[in-house]
């Protein structure tokens, strides 16, 4: 009942955002990453694209899921700490013929800060990276929340930032991989130049 109700206030109030796209949105198998205090725009956006969503299997992320269903996504249950590996193994399998979803400092944070399972997952399958940003005005802020989560409010004027895609070398050491994930964090803390 509460994933019901939750799913349906957010999509009406979603229907009044004025969202505005600075670059394309992707039409090939890919893997977009976004913070995960801006995600609901992005899902909004890209629910008519029929992407795959990685959620966290906790409570918070199985209310979530119903409104990605109804938004038009399919979702995979894992995160870093549960059903991680199984779940990275479902992406890399899927990720050739789909649009992926994730937020790579979820589910607990640190905030801001980008965790490996993207990256990984591109390299392993061959896919590029999109890398997205949400700027809002009339925003709530949930201030006490790990990931300070961004709620436009009603007829907010959104503008989600969208990079190339980035395509990743497959063959690379240990090393690099690690610096790929730090041009990741990097890439989405500077797109469309929006202070942290």
């Amino acid at each position: 009942m509460k994933a019901r109700l939750f799913s349906l206030l957010t999509r009406l109030l979603a229907r009044s955002w004025r969202i505005h796209l600075d670059g394309a949105l992707p039409t090939a198998p890919c893997i977009v990453v976004m913070w995960h205090g801006e995600m609901l725009p992005v899902l909004a956006t890209f629910g008519p694209l029929h992407s795959i969503v990685l959620v966290s299997p906790s409570q918070d992320g199985r209310i979530l899921q119903q409104l990605l269903r109804d938004w038009g996504h399919t979702i995979v249950e894992g995160s870093s700490s549960r059903g991680g590996k199984e779940a990275l193994e479902q992406l890399v399998a899927l990720a050739p013929e789909n649009i992926i979803l994730i937020t790579p400092d979820g589910p607990r944070g640190p905030a801001h800060r980008a965790k490996p399972g993207a990256v990984i997952a591109a390299q392993r399958s061959g896919v590029p990276i999109v890398h997205v940003r949400m700027r809002a005005t009339g925003v709530y802020t949930f201030a006490r929340s790990w990931d300070r989560f961004q709620l436009p409010l009603p007829f907010a004027r959104i503008t989600l930032h969208m990079s190339p895609p980035v395509v990743l070398d497959p063959h690379v050491s240990q090393q690099e991989t690690e610096a790929e994930i730090r041009r990741m964090d990097e890439r989405l803390h500077t797109l469309g130049a929006i202070t942290c």
